[in-house]
């Protein structure tokens, strides 16, 4: 028991040197918030520069992992549409694993569900206005495209490798939604699947399915929009500002992914959907395609946290290939 201690105490006494080092601070005091999820722990502290959070992994995939957090969340601050901490640094740990340490936001349950759903629009809309806004200023004389440091994103992808929980997702660029999404999300995900468990019923189900889903996609025309990439009631919340999301797993994608998550766990209220929908209509087909993308979410679970979560996702494949 007190070797136990003595370790845990080391291990405190290893971070606060870690902290003081990279941060480049004199003050550092724990503030009592602790904060953590299914796959990182963090607490707060106080330092020179105000509160700042520190999120802890000990995986030797993490610092993959949070820098693809910090990508993300400098991405989505850049579209100024909502709010996200700020990342500071990713810190790696004696021993193995690593730390990110981010700007502390005081967070609270949601209560403004219908602006939520107003600034995810925003979010979705921001590269397509962005593209509408350089192409006025090249029609515009004297108004050359070199002249905007801004660019609007054209193909689907992402500029690093972003982890869904633990899991790497794919972001190669591609022109084509369709087959970014089977070959980067869903081949992956049934790759490692196969891998843990060799499910033969999921395999087939698969070889089926993905044979019907370009026609989803017919009457759909798809921009590539800056996803958050796992929205859903454990990532969101608000502060004295409004409200706030945090641990995403951005890239280029559908807009109508963002919503598939919160699906099968739940969090978004109706009010986020109707003030969502007010700016982005729902397209023909909308409920089938969402069954798709929570597929993806859905087999992340299984190779997450295994077998108690095959049923979910097979029970999606089966409902699609009828």
């Amino acid at each position: 028991m007190g070797h136990s201690l003595y370790d845990k105490h080391s291990a405190a006494m290893k971070m606060e040197q870690l902290l003081r080092r990279e941060l480049g601070t004199v003050v550092l005091e724990e503030t009592g918030y602790s904060g953590s999820g299914w796959i990182s722990q963090g607490k707060s502290y106080i330092t020179d520069a105000g509160w700042v959070f520190v999120k802890v992994n000990p995986r030797a995939e993490a610092r993959r992992m949070f820098l693809g957090e910090v990508a993300s969340l400098d991405a989505i601050l850049e579209t100024n549409t909502i709010r996200v901490p700020k990342p500071i640094k990713v810190l790696d740990l004696e021993g193995g694993g690593s730390a990110l340490a981010m700007e502390h936001v005081q967070m609270d349950s949601i209560k403004q569900s219908a602006v939520l759903g107003e600034q995810i629009a925003d979010l979705h809309l921001h590269n397509q206005k962005l593209g509408e806004k350089l192409k006025k200023q090249e029609n515009t004389i004297g108004m050359g495209a070199g002249q905007s440091k801004l660019q609007c994103v054209e193909k689907y992808g992402f500029s690093t490798v972003t982890c869904c929980g633990y899991i790497p997702q794919v972001n190669d660029w591609h022109s084509d939604w369709v087959t970014f999404f089977t070959s980067q999300r869903i081949e992956p995900q049934m790759d490692l699947m196969e891998e843990q468990s060799g499910d033969r019923e999921a395999r087939e189900l698969w070889a089926h399915l993905q044979l019907k889903v370009p026609d989803m996609f017919k009457s759909c025309k798809i921009v590539p929009v800056l996803l958050h990439g796992d929205l859903y009631g454990g990532n969101i919340a608000e502060d004295q500002f409004g409200p706030c999301v945090f641990d995403p797993a951005s890239y280029y994608g559908h807009s109508e992914c963002d919503l598939a998550i919160s699906g099968l766990l739940g969090g978004l209220g109706s009010s986020f959907y109707d003030a969502y929908h007010n700016k982005i209509p729902r397209a023909d087909g909308f409920e089938r395609r969402q069954l798709l993308y929570q597929l993806y979410h859905s087999l992340n679970q299984w190779n997450h946290f295994g077998a108690e979560y095959r049923e979910p996702s097979v029970a999606i494949m089966r409902a699609l290939v009828q």
